[in-house]
């Protein structure tokens, strides 16, 4: 199993010390743990980010010739 080095400051280290019950290399293990796979839902939400965007993109180039307003403005006079 790889080694990993974590600075601390001296502060942290002796309350860390006071809780000598705590398996610190276990906490950090879990808490990088967490931390790969928040970023890898990130990840995924970038890339669902630029299909989307893509496809808003497609749609508005197709929709050139359409106008909100006139459309508004047809759907308030058929009332």
């Amino acid at each position: 199993m790889p080694i990993i080095t974590v600075r601390i400051d001296d502060k942290m280290k002796r309350m860390m010390d006071e809780l000598r019950y705590i398996n610190w290399s276990e906490v950090i293990r879990d808490a990088i743990a967490r931390k790969i796979e928040e970023e890898m839902k990130r990840k995924i939400d970038r890339r669902r980010l630029l299909w989307a965007s893509t496809v808003t993109e497609s749609l508005r180039r197709r929709g050139v010739s359409w106008s909100s307003v006139e459309e508004i403005r047809r759907w308030r006079e058929s009332r």
